[in-house]
């Protein structure tokens, strides 16, 4: 049976990470972001205790969205950029294509809570060559949209688009981004 209303204070088993990690398993599963219906139903809840921990459906997709990229991988900062720099992205590709439509509700998000995740863990990646900030921006850009592109074409494939070529997989990304690099290290004094 549904609780209905606010959940109770300290008895109530509701939480905000609850909510996170049931919509981000009903993501997975069902390949879409829950409805705010959908998630309470798994949730036991009324949709009114969701509302009293996020403020919209926007609020809450934000939340899961930076939960889902805050897995990806995290840079040391000190020892192999280059390393760091394939791994991230490697692991950002691998993300978004386990979860497919995931890339264009990032996209469509006015709130950019995803990308700073990413962006922190690029500069965090690039800190050892102590660049200039507009150059870091400059790669950071080229190489998300090189990677969103990327995986617009994997799913384009998961869809069978491109029965005639080749697998593409997430590791394919090595020479285009190992480019990048090589422009960045051409720029270190």
């Amino acid at each position: 049976m549904k609780k209905r209303g606010r959940p109770s204070g300290a008895g109530s088993s509701l939480s905000a990470d609850k909510i996170i990690l049931a919509a981000r398993e009903l993501l997975t599963a069902e390949g879409k972001v829950p409805s705010i219906r959908r998630l309470s139903a798994e949730l036991g809840v009324d949709a009114m205790a969701i509302y009293h921990y996020f403020s919209s459906k926007a609020v809450l997709l934000e939340a899961v969205t930076v939960a889902l990229v805050s897995d990806i991988y995290k840079p040391e900062g000190r020892g192999d950029w280059q390393g760091d720099v394939l791994r991230l992205c490697i692991s950002y590709v691998s993300l978004l294509n386990r979860h497919p439509g995931l890339l264009e509700t990032m996209l469509s998000m006015k709130k950019f809570g995803p990308a700073d995740v990413f962006r922190e863990r690029f500069e965090l990646a690039l800190a050892p060559l102590s660049l200039p900030k507009v150059l870091i921006d400059d790669a950071l850009n080229l190489i998300a949209d090189y990677l969103h592109g990327f995986v617009l074409a994997m799913e384009c494939q998961n869809m069978e688009c491109q029965k005639k070529s080749g697998a593409i997989l997430a590791t394919d990304i090595e020479r285009p981004v190992r480019m990048v690099m090589f422009a960045l290290e051409q720029n270190i004094d």
